[in-house]
């Protein structure tokens, strides 16, 4: 599974990050959590707000940082699609 954490490298970003990390070990969940801070990239996801989370591509969150049990729900629903 792809993780994005899109944004420039703000405290919430970084909060986004480290949450998304502890949230893959709780669900027992694969996956590698990159941090994208270049705004061209963000651009093409077609994210207007930051921090923001994509898994596989795909816009999860935007404009906020979710718990923990919100980001395991996340990541649990993106890996039984996958």
């Amino acid at each position: 599974m792809n993780i994005q954490v899109l944004g420039s490298g703000c405290s919430k970003c970084r909060e986004l990050e480290a949450r998304t990390k502890k949230a893959l070990q709780s669900a027992g969940v694969a996956g590698e959590v990159e941090h994208v801070t270049d705004f061209v990239e963000i651009a093409k996801l077609r994210v207007l707000v930051t921090p923001a989370l994509a898994i596989n591509g795909e816009v999860k969150v935007a404009g906020k940082v979710p718990s923990e049990a919100e980001l395991v729900g996340i990541l649990t629903t993106a890996a039984a699609t996958e």
